[in-house]
């Protein structure tokens, strides 16, 4: 595909980047930079050639969060930023020409117009009729077939940015790993996780299921999980994947009872359980029907640190444990892990990451991706939407 280093003519051309700005933000300030500093390199690199920078993002789920105050994050990192409340018509329009050469306009969040995620092509080509190319830096939502991601291509000249490039060469290089290897696969949902777990038990010697995942996996194998939150996934395909000896599971879980008998799955996923006994220590298979796995435990992270110590390669995507309620030592401790081994380490995931951050230990892995979902399924098909929008050949 093409790159932003191949673009001709830079001086005074209107550049729309799709970048990532999808940063969690609390009490109207963000409290992560680190997805805008990734997002630098491709915006510097414009700046220097005077480019008229026009950014376009997302953030949040609900549609009406706005990128105001990631505006005046960025705007802290690099000079000469600016934000327009819209994200097309008159009023976007009016601040693209007001630009001066290497200049940056912030639009406002994409998702407040119903045209991106429905991938309209209105809304594409108002977005479009900003800027006189595109490039392609958020590698985090590629795998959505949104307006800003695979229509925006069909109508400018299109190239990746350099965190797009660096995302796929590192991704790529992940899926031949030098052996042995491990890869570490967390989550809640068997039916967003069954192709890569696929993919990767055909590339890798050790691919360990955690966090509320390996529920449905002990379960489909004859544990006794209690309350714990399952995903009534595909049992049929978990059992075929319970088959293949690479294939890892948690040796013992720390386990809680919860007060009272009537907790639906939806309650458990919603955390509004309560725990009424002390947490204890439970060899697999031993957690009782009125409890709930909280974490894995000490025999687990035993077993992780030494997979860790003897791996050359390291994949990991997603928390272990019910990280969200607090119960982070598993996860803390993998970290921790990973960071003392000599191995060559690739890590994704938001909560992931932030775990990592807060332990001061971002730095000490080999490459750190911007993308959860947009990982794993890159991981599991070799392509996403997004790059195929930019490229309809390309495969890794």
């Amino acid at each position: 595909m093409r790159s932003v280093r191949d673009i001709r003519l830079f001086e005074n051309i209107p550049i729309l980047v799709r970048a990532p700005l999808n940063v969690p933000i609390k009490n109207g300030k963000v409290v992560s930079e680190y997805r805008l500093r990734r997002a630098l390199p491709t915006i510097q690199y414009l700046r220097e050639r005077g480019a008229k920078i026009i950014l376009a993002s997302h953030r949040g789920q609900m549609g009406t969060e706005t990128l105001a105050p990631v505006a005046s994050a960025l705007g802290e990192l690099i000079p000469d930023v600016s934000f327009c409340p819209e994200t097309i018509g008159e009023r976007a329009r009016a601040a693209v020409r007001g630009l001066s050469p290497g200049h940056i306009l912030v639009l406002e969040n994409l998702r407040r117009d119903k045209g991106e995620e429905r991938n309209d092509p209105v809304f594409a080509r108002e977005l479009a009729a900003l800027a006189d190319i595109f490039v392609q830096d958020s590698f985090d939502t590629c795998h959505r077939t949104h307006a800003s991601i695979v229509g925006i291509p069909k109508l400018l000249p299109s190239y990746a940015g350099l965190l797009f490039e660096e995302e796929i060469t590192e991704l790529s290089q992940a899926l031949t790993p030098k052996h042995p290897s491990l890869a570490v696969i967390s989550g809640v949902k068997f039916s967003t996780k069954e192709e890569v777990l696929t993919a990767l038990l055909m590339h890798y010697d050790h691919v360990f299921v955690g966090g509320a995942l390996a529920n449905d996996f002990l379960k489909a194998a004859g544990q006794e999980v209690g309350k714990s939150l399952i995903s009534h996934g595909d049992e049929t395909a978990i059992r075929k994947l319970l088959e293949n000896p690479k294939l890892v599971l948690p040796l013992d879980s720390i386990a809680a009872r919860i007060a009272g008998t009537g907790y639906t799955q939806g309650e458990v996923r919603r955390h509004t359980f309560r725990v009424s006994s002390a947490s204890r220590i439970s060899p697999i298979g031993q957690v009782l029907p009125n409890e709930i796995i909280l974490d894995h435990g000490p025999g687990t992270v035993a077993l992780l640190a030494d997979l860790a110590q003897k791996a050359k390669s390291i994949l990991w995507n997603g928390p272990l444990g019910k990280y969200e309620d607090g119960f982070t030592a598993a996860t803390n401790a993998f970290a921790r892990a990973v960071t003392a081994s000599k191995a060559h380490s690739v890590v994704g995931g938001g909560d992931t990451i932030a775990t990592i951050e807060n332990l001061g230990l971002l730095p000490k892995f080999s490459f750190v991706s911007t993308g959860g979902g947009a990982m794993l399924d890159f991981l599991a098909r070799g392509t996403l939407p997004g790059i195929e929008a930019l490229d309809p050949h390309w495969r890794a």
